[in-house]
């Protein structure tokens, strides 16, 4: 089987498709300079959403029915190009075969993400081993900070780098907390960033394979449209001021698409940690502890590594200066640490291979 009617003699079959983009993601990532499709998708929203506000004003009722055409037009308008590359590798693929498998590419976040996380551990200091009490002789005793100030230089390189990929203000966070960070990003961004946009080109894959290539989305299409609603969600999708309306649609269509890969990679992390034993029971305690969060789909995936690693995440956060409250997970566990953090993100790479894996096997079963 093959990728659709006219690229027989090419004989790429759409999950050999989704298989090569993953390797591609994993060798390559985000090259800095690159185009990326996620720019192109943000600039698209700056653009609607400055065009919404000034129609809509502050009618809340104006904002909202932006908000769903916003939606549509961006979800529509991404997955319309991506089918329209699908075709293109219909017709011409020589052309449009190897721009199908850098828009799936694109649309991954592996390696991205593991480099986003590594660059904050490269510049985080060990902490200082306990030296003897008291000054050496001939030294001042040292001053006690004064309180609320911050820790010294060291760890600013570390909360920079983690601004970078993080919502949380890292301005004053300490070793304990920046390693916290990295931990409950790495957790949460994987579901997002990787499982998310894969599991819908595995879903588009085998409706290209269900349809026999007729002309309907494929993997790029659908990945495209998801990676269409996360963007929106990190966009506009917060409770304050206009957004309180503006975002909603785009915020609640990416739940909805999110929901099932979040809960497949809750009950598969215990597999790829060697816990086959233990995957309902973690499955479980994942959307226990997950349920408090606000978001319907991020605790409950920081959960599920809290539980596959071992470590306790959760806690106060602060956002724009306004502290907020997160559930504990996983609670009684030690804090995480550099090879809690190394830990997440190897299982990420084990579930990725597990769900491939999976799916060519299934495809080769069903012939």
């Amino acid at each position: 089987m093959t990728l659709a009617p006219g690229v027989d003699s090419v004989g790429i079959h759409p999950f050999l498709l989704v298989l090569l983009a993953c390797g591609l993601d994993r060798l390559l990532g985000d090259p800095p300079g690159w185009p990326h499709p996620v720019v192109v998708m943000g600039w698209w929203i700056n653009r609607l959403r400055h065009l919404a506000e000034l129609l809509a004003g502050d009618r809340p009722w104006a904002l909202r029915l932006a908000g769903f055409g916003i939606t549509g037009v961006l979800v529509g308008g991404s997955a319309l190009a991506g089918w329209g590359l699908e075709q293109l590798a219909r017709w011409w693929p020589a052309l449009g075969l190897p721009l199908v498998l850098l828009g799936l590419a694109s649309a991954l976040a592996g390696r991205s993400l593991e480099q986003a996380v590594q660059a904050v551990l490269a510049v985080l200091p060990e902490p200082e081993a306990p030296g003897p009490a008291g000054p050496k002789p001939g030294q001042l005793e040292p001053q006690a900070p004064e309180p609320g100030a911050l820790e010294p230089g060291p760890l600013e390189p570390a909360r920079q780098r983690l601004a970078w990929f993080v919502g949380r203000d890292t301005a004053d966070l300490d070793r304990a907390e920046i390693l916290r960070a990295a931990a409950e990003s790495a957790s949460e961004n994987a579901v997002d960033g990787l499982f998310g946009p894969l599991f819908w080109m595995l879903v588009g894959a085998a409706l290209l394979l269900a349809g026999r290539g007729h002309g309907g989305p494929g993997p790029l299409s659908l990945a495209w449209a998801y990676k269409a609603s996360s963007t929106l969600d990190s966009m506009l999708g917060y409770r304050r001021g206009r957004l309180l309306w503006l975002g909603t649609a785009g915020a609640r269509l990416d739940d909805l698409l999110t929901w099932l890969p979040c809960r497949l990679v809750a009950l598969g992390l215990p597999l790829a940690a060697g816990q086959p034993g233990q995957s309902w029971c973690l499955f479980r305690a994942a959307l226990v502890d997950g349920a408090s969060d606000p978001s319907p789909n991020a605790g409950v995936s920081q959960a599920a590594y809290a539980h596959a690693v071992g470590v306790q995440l959760g806690g106060a956060n602060r956002y724009g200066g306004q502290w907020r409250q997160k559930p504990l997970l996983a609670q009684g566990q030690p804090p995480a640490d550099r090879r809690a953090i190394l830990t997440i993100l190897a299982l990420s790479r084990r579930l990725e291979a597990l769900w491939l894996a999976v799916a060519l096997g299934a495809v080769w079963l069903l012939g």
